[in-house]
């Protein structure tokens, strides 16, 4: 969800306007294995609005429970329009079909009961982001069996289930109307445990709403505009948010989208990945929500993908793909990006790049010109990151009422034909994927652009594919075009879908073969492939999850890792659960050391590459530091922590490294949440970084804490002068 889709949020939902009967559901849940659920590098992810999907079970339209929120008409964009657990359970081949194999659903828990009544229009969480109850399913959407047998299901087809969770805030809240929907209400399996217009628990944040999304404290300690705003520090709610992703995840949920990153500290989000982590090898990502590229918290989004263990959505790449292939920006534009987050996030691969979701326009409100839709949709699946499509792409849905925005992105899905060509094209690059290692781990390298056409190369090792995208009208001869693809003969793996040919490769040097002179059409597009043999020697392209600690499961994944080998955390040789040619399974280690620590692979044809993970040094518990009076600052200033643990920077003056910037809402008073290891004594002192990066330490002597073996803990020192 955005920052300033909140008020309205209407997000996850489609019928499809068929009545059937509901599937026989199993017994009990199953959590079935999936193909690496610790990484989506290889996958296609499918962003489903749950409501306006399908409507596979129409006897949970209009539940007793919640009545008079469900709209049979389909008018009120701001109602259920009926779709369901049962819904998607029913499309689960038509799905695997298009080459999906990662659903992210909207949130499935528990929405308010009671409508949001804003000018007279009735508003209900169809999108699934009014959470009451993070521990009981929405009853629009269907029930506990019904849910397990979505999951069971889609896992017997190979596909992997994201659960989508919005810790940072309940329902819309009125503090000077407490009867407003439900007060925020706080619910635990059933049990009210309060409300934010009564929060005799200090459950929520009562800062008012925030009005400058660009203050670190106001976007992380004030409403998102009137959702009653979670205090994840309050020893409770933070148990209860942690238990209860774990209950779903234990139910077999693969993932989690975690909703509103930016608005959360990270220091409890890492301590948050670290509990689900601890029980279930998963990947994470979560919504920042960047403005524009020159968004000033465009760092903190960096350092936050960086060190948290939870990825992000890539809206930087986001943003240049629409400016380029919607708003004519040159190809430059993308290939300046594609540069940027390159540098500057450690897992780039990582990341979740999107063309357009729930809080923004569809593409084709943006530009409604399939061509361009079909070039966009090529670049999306063959760059660096994990592609996720947003329901109904594949069949030119979009509603463009008042520019499409919140609720009109939101409209029902149309249908489910497999023969449009967006259809063919995600089914074609989708299976590519899933195949080619250059398209998951590979490297990206610009081989001939202008402002229309852009030409690029991903490879690992020797697996090479080749991209050609012309998103102008006209024709351009492609000259003196080099790859590092061997000699011989390609075929477009779109199959001339979008006007692709064959390509011939000469032999050269250094990488550098020359492709014989073609003309690409207006709007073509064409994917050339080469996948080598097996290597003798092992060579790592994925280890996951990022952030670990000795006890947990990694994944690894690359080529060339033979039947048997050693692998290593730090150093430390890793107690191996399975071992394959291009996956290992295994342990991390007790006596790895705890910080950024390499893996390494080592076969009998030699030592691998190795791949960084960052290695916690115990369980970790969210700490709130805060220092009083603190050294006077100047514009551009801020003060960190830095200590004696990996967590808090390990002395560390790099402010890429040091705990912070602090949030200083009561200057010169700084304060900050950490995530350390629980039962664990430590030093720490805080320090001014300035703008130009001089450090400047407190003086005295270094301050001593102990963190708590569970929950939450908070700790107050003076500045020493």
């Amino acid at each position: 969800m955005s920052a300033f889709a909140r008020r309205h949020l209407g997000v996850l939902a489609v019928t499809c306007g068929l009545l059937a009967t509901p599937a026989l559901l199993p017994t009990a849940h199953a959590d079935a294995p999936v193909t690496n659920r610790a990484s989506l590098k290889q996958d296609l992810c499918y962003q489903v609005v749950t409501d306006r999907f399908a409507d596979g079970n129409t006897s949970n339209d209009d539940p007793a429970k919640s009545p008079g929120m469900y709209d049979a008409t389909k008018t009120n964009w701001k109602l259920y329009w009926g779709g369901d657990f049962a819904g998607i359970q029913q499309h689960l081949q038509y799905l695997k079909d298009l080459g999906v194999t990662a659903i992210w659903m909207s949130p499935h828990v528990d929405n308010i009961d009671k409508p949001a009544v804003y000018n007279g229009v009735p508003n209900a969480g169809y999108h699934g982001y009014w959470t009451r109850d993070f521990k009981r399913p929405e009853e629009h959407f269907g029930t506990l069996a019904e849910f397990d047998s979505l999951i069971s299901a889609a896992h017997s087809m190979g596909i992997k289930v994201i659960m989508d969770w919005a810790p940072n805030h309940t329902s819309p809240a009125d503090p000077a109307n407490p009867s407003f929907a439900e007060g925020g209400a706080l619910y635990d399996d059933g049990v009210l445990k309060g409300t934010a217009v009564n929060d005799t628990s200090g459950y929520f944040h009562h800062n008012g709403g925030i009005s400058n999304y660009d203050d670190r404290y106001e976007v992380q300690y004030k409403n998102l505009a009137d959702l009653a705003d979670l205090d994840q520090q309050n020893g409770t709610v933070n148990s209860l948010l942690k238990t209860d992703a774990n209950y779903w995840m234990s139910r077999g949920v693969d993932g989690i989208r975690m909703d509103a990153v930016k608005h959360m500290s990270s220091g409890w989000q890492r301590s948050f990945a670290d509990n689900v982590l601890a029980s279930k090898d998963a990947f994470l990502y979560g919504e920042w929500y960047l403005g524009s590229k020159t968004d000033p918290l465009y760092a903190d989004n960096v350092r936050f993908a960086n060190d948290s263990g939870i990825s992000v959505l890539d809206f930087y790449l986001n943003i240049a793909m629409r400016e380029t292939f919607g708003s004519g920006a040159p190809m430059s534009n993308l290939d300046a990006a594609i540069a940027r987050t390159g540098t500057d996030y450690t897992y780039k691969e990582n990341l979740v790049t999107f063309l357009d979701n729930h809080d923004m326009s569809r593409f084709l409100t943006l530009k409604n010109d399939t061509t361009a839709l079909h070039d966009a949709l090529a670049f999306m699946l063959t760059v660096r990151g994990t592609p996720c499509l947003y329901y109904g792409t594949e069949q030119y849905l979009h509603n463009d009422t008042s520019g499409g925005g919140d609720p009109w992105n939101r409209p029902q899905m149309p249908g489910f034909g497999e023969t449009t060509t967006a259809f063919k094209e995600i089914q074609k690059l989708s299976a590519l994927r899933q195949n080619q290692p250059a398209l998951a781990w590979g490297t990206h390298q610009q081989r001939w652009i202008n402002n229309d056409v852009y030409v690029y190369e991903r490879r690992f090792n020797n697996d090479t594919v080749l991209v050609a995208i012309n998103k102008s009208g006209a024709a351009y001869p492609i000259a003196g075009l080099n790859t590092a693809l061997p000699a011989g003969s390609y075929t477009d793996q779109l199959g001339g879908l979008l006007g692709g040919q064959s390509i011939t490769v000469g032999s050269g040097t250094g990488g550098n073969n020359p492709v014989t002179s073609f003309t690409l059409g207006g709007g073509q597009v064409a994917v050339w492939s080469y996948k080598g043999p097996e290597p003798s020697s092992p060579t790592i392209g994925s280890a996951a999850p990022t952030l670990t600690r000795a006890g947990n499961t990694i994944t690894v994944e690359g080529r060339g890792f033979g039947t048997s080998g050693t692998l290593k955390v730090g150093g430390v040789t890793a107690s191996v659960s399975s071992w394959g040619a291009n996956r290992v399974t295994a342990t991390v280690p007790s006596g790895t050391p705890a910080g950024i620590q390499q893996v390494t692979v080592t076969t009998s044809g030699g030592t691998s590459n190795g791949y960084a993970l960052k290695v916690l040094s115990g369980a970790q518990v969210p700490v709130t530091f805060t220092v009083t009076n603190a050294t006077p600052t100047n514009p551009g200033d801020n003060i960190y922590i830095s200590g004696s643990i990996p967590e808090l920077g390990s002395w560390s003056t790099d402010r890429n490294t040091a705990v912070g910037p602090l949030l200083t809402p009561n200057y010169p008073n700084w304060f900050g949440v950490a995530s350390v290891p629980a039962c664990t004594t430590f030093q720490y002192k805080f320090l001014k970084i300035a703008a130009d990066g001089t450090a400047t330490w407190e003086n005295g002597a270094n301050h001593t804490d102990t963190a708590p073996c569970s929950g939450t803990s908070a700790t107050t020192v003076a500045w020493q002068y």
